[in-house]
C-alpha cells in the first residue's frame, strides 16, 4: 500500500465522519494525517518495514500510527469498513460530485432526505436545492449541468495524486524488455488540473514484453483488455490507465496523438488535409509514405510548425500562433527565483524557518517568504500581532547568519468581513510583503465578494492576493467574484494575484492565467507549501501558468530581490 492509497482512506473515513456529525476534531486528525502522507518523502510502508514509530511524525499518534500499519498489513481499515455498513453508499458517492463537501451532503440527507446521486438529481430538477441555505440558484444550475454532461460518470483524479502513480508505472516500466522511450500522455501531460485515466505510450522492439509486464504491476485491481500492443487496466485506486506500445519509428506521432487535446488533434488533421497529408498515431502520410512520426518536432515540422509545448495543446490560438511564429516562451522552473507563499510550524507548517530556508536555498532559490497565518485564523494557529512582530526580529537575525538566501518578512494575512486587514497597520508596516487572503464568508455575492477583496487591497502594504478564488478541486467550488473587476482593480493599486501550487487549489487555473497576462496583470507563482517537501509543488503552478500562455516576464518571482522590491513597492 502507498502513501496516496492510505490517505485516500483516511479521507474517505473524515467524509463519512463529517457526514455523520462526528467530533470535528475527529475528523480534523484524519484529515491532517492524509495530508502528512501524500506530503511524505518515503513510504510509511518502507517506514513500518525498518521497524520505525510513525507515531513520531506530526500529526500521527499511537492510535493512527496502529491505522496505518493495520492497512499497510490488510489493505484495509476495518473502523471505515463498519462505517460504511451504517452509511449508505450513495452519500459517500455525494461527496465526489464537485461542490458537495461532507457538510452539505450532510444538510442534503437531513433536509431534503437526499441519500444518493440520484435523489440529488431529483432535487436539482425539481427546484428544491435552490431553497436550502448555501446553495442557491447557481449551485443548483451547476448540479443540474453536472447530470446532464459526461462527468456524472466519471471519476477525476487530482493531477498530484495521479502523478504519484504515473511515477511508480513509469519506474516500474522501466524494467521493460527493449522499452527505449516512456511517455505519460494525456491530460496528465498536458498539466490539466485534473485527470480521467493515464495514457501511456511506450517505444519498443518487443511490445508482447512491454504487455507482459505491464499486466503484472501490483496495483492493477482489474484488466479490461490486454492485446500485443495495447491493454487497459483500472487500478486499485479507481484510475484506469491504457498503455499502447509503439515502433520507434511511430512514437512521436503517438505522442502527439494521446497527448491531445482531441481539440488540438482534429485541428492538425485538418491542417494536414489542406497540405494533402494524413496524420494519425503512426505518423504523417504522403499517400502511402510516411514523411514523419519518430519525434514530434518532425510531426509539426511536417506541417508546417515549429513544435508547440503539451500544456498549449488545447486549441485555443496555439496553431495559429506557432504558424506566425508567436508561441510564447513559457515560464519554466530555470526561471523562479523565490517562493512568495510559505507556511512553518509557528502556524500551520510542519518545519521551522531556518529549515525551510535551507530547503529553499538547496532549490537555487534567491529567496522566500515566510507568510503563517494572522490570528482570525484559529484553527490555522494564527499568529497575534506581538508573535508576528517577534518572527520577524528572528527573520532579521536569520538573514545575518544565512548565505546564499534572503527571507523576506511576509504574513498570509486574513481579508476580514469589511475587508480590513487582520494585522494592525504598525506590523504591517514592518513586512517585505503582505499576503492577503479571504478564509471564511465565501457565500457573498460576487459584487460584495469582490468589494470586500478591493477594500483590501487599497491597503498601502498589500502585495499579493492568495489563492484568489478560494476553491478546493473536487470540495469546494470557486468564490464567486468578480475576477475581471479584480484583476483590474490590482492592476491600478500595484499588486498581484498569486497562481498557487497546492494541489487541491491549482488557483488561479490556466484560463485565469491567460486572462491576467491579456489585461497586463502579473501573477506571483507560489507552493503555500506546509513543509520543506511542499517546496517542490512549484511544478503545479508552473503547469497552470504555462497552460496560461505565461512567459517569465509574466511573473513577479522570475526577477532578483531588488527588482522585485521594486514591484512591490506600492
Amino acid at each position: 500500500m502507498h502513501n496516496d492509497e492510505i490517505a485516500g482512506i483516511f479521507e474517505q473515513l473524515a467524509d463519512l465522519l463529517e457526514i455523520d456529525g462526528a467530533n470535528p476534531f475527529r475528523v480534523r486528525a484524519y484529515r491532517n494525517a492524509a495530508r502528512l502522507l501524500r506530503g511524505l518523502p518515503e513510504e510509511a510502508a518502507d517506514m513500518l518495514a525498518r521497524g520505525e514509530d510513525l507515531s513520531q511524525l506530526p500529526s500521527i499518534g499511537e492510535d493512527l500510527a496502529g491505522k496505518i500499519a493495520e492497512i499497510v498489513e490488510t489493505g484495509r481499515l476495518e473502523t471505515l469498513q463498519a462505517l460504511k455498513k451504517t452509511t449508505p453508499a450513495g452519500l459517500a458517492e455525494l461527496t465526489r460530485i464537485p461542490g458537495l463537501g461532507p457538510k452539505r451532503v450532510r444538510l442534503l440527507r437531513d433536509a431534503l432526505g437526499v441519500k444518493s446521486p440520484a435523489g440529488l438529481r431529483r432535487a436539482a430538477m425539481s427546484g428544491k436545492l435552490a431553497q436550502l441555505p448555501g446553495f442557491g440558484v447557481k449551485t443548483q444550475a451547476n448540479i443540474r449541468a453536472y447530470f446532464d454532461s459526461d462527468r456524472s460518470g466519471e471519476k477525476r483524479t487530482r493531477l498530484a495524486d495521479a502523478e504519484k502513480v504515473a511515477q511508480r508505472l513509469v519506474a516500474y516500466l522501466e524494467g521493460a524488455a527493449d522499452r527505449k522511450h516512456i511517455v505519460v500522455a494525456g491530460s496528465f501531460r498536458r498539466s490539466c488540473e485534473t485527470v480521467g485515466d493515464l495514457d501511456i505510450v511506450v517505444a519498443s522492439a518487443s511490445p508482447q514484453k512491454v504487455m507482459d509486464r505491464f499486466a503484472a504491476f501490483d496495483e492493477i485491481a482489474t484488466v479490461a483488455g490486454k492485446g500485443k500492443t495495447r491493454a487497459t487496466v483500472r487500478l486499485r485506486s479507481g484510475l484506469q490507465v491504457d498503455i499502447r506500445a509503439m515502433e520507434l519509428a511511430s512514437f512521436g506521432a503517438a505522442c502527439v496523438y494521446f497527448t491531445g487535446s482531441k481539440a488540438h488533434c482534429i485541428a492538425l488533421r485538418k491542417r494536414g488535409v489542406s497540405k494533402g497529408l494524413k496524420v494519425n498515431e503512426y505518423g504523417v502520410f504522403r499517400r502511402d509514405k510516411s514523411i514523419a512520426g519518430e519525434t514530434e518536432k518532425d510531426v509539426y515540422a511536417a506541417l508546417g510548425l515549429p513544435l508547440i509545448p503539451p500544456e498549449l495543446r488545447e486549441d485555443r490560438g496555439e496553431i495559429e500562433a506557432a504558424e506566425k511564429g508567436k508561441l510564447p516562451r513559457l515560464v519554466a522552473l530555470g526561471d523562479i527565483r523565490g517562493d512568495l507563499h510559505v507556511h512553518t510550524k509557528a502556524s500551520d507548517g510542519r518545519d521551522d524557518i531556518r529549515a525551510m530556508a535551507k530547503a529553499a536555498r538547496a532549490r537555487g532559490y534567491d529567496y522566500l517568504a515566510i507568510c503563517d497565518h494572522t490570528k482570525h485564523a484559529r484553527i490555522a494557529h494564527g499568529l497575534t500581532p506581538s508573535r508576528l512582530e517577534r518572527q520577524i526580529d528572528r527573520i532579521d537575525a536569520l538573514n545575518e547568519e544565512l548565505s546564499g538566501i534572503r527571507i523576506l518578512k511576509s504574513s498570509e494575512v486574513d481579508i476580514l468581513a469589511d475587508g480590513s486587514l487582520d494585522m494592525p497597520d504598525s506590523v504591517l508596516a514592518k513586512l517585505d510583503l503582505v499576503v492577503g487572503a479571504v478564509h471564511f464568508d465565501f457565500d457573498l455575492t460576487p459584487a460584495r465578494q469582490t468589494e470586500r477583496i478591493i477594500r483590501a487591497m487599497d491597503h498601502p502594504a498589500f502585495s499579493i492576493l492568495a489563492h484568489p478564488t478560494c476553491r478546493l478541486i473536487g470540495a469546494r467550488d470557486p468564490m464567486r467574484v468578480q475576477m475581471e473587476r479584480l484583476m483590474d482593480a490590482a492592476l491600478e493599486r500595484g499588486c498581484y494575484l498569486e497562481a498557487n501550487g497546492q494541489p487541491e487549489r491549482l488557483d488561479l487555473n490556466d484560463v485565469y492565467c491567460r486572462m491576467a497576462k491579456e489585461r497586463g496583470l502579473k501573477l506571483a507563482l507560489s507552493t503555500d507549501a506546509h513543509s520543506t517537501e511542499q517546496l517542490d509543488f512549484m511544478r503545479f503552478s508552473l503547469g497552470q501558468a504555462r497552460r496560461g500562455w505565461l512567459s517569465p516576464g509574466d511573473v513577479i518571482n522570475t526577477r532578483s530581490w531588488r527588482d522585485l522590491k521594486s514591484l512591490l513597492k506600492r
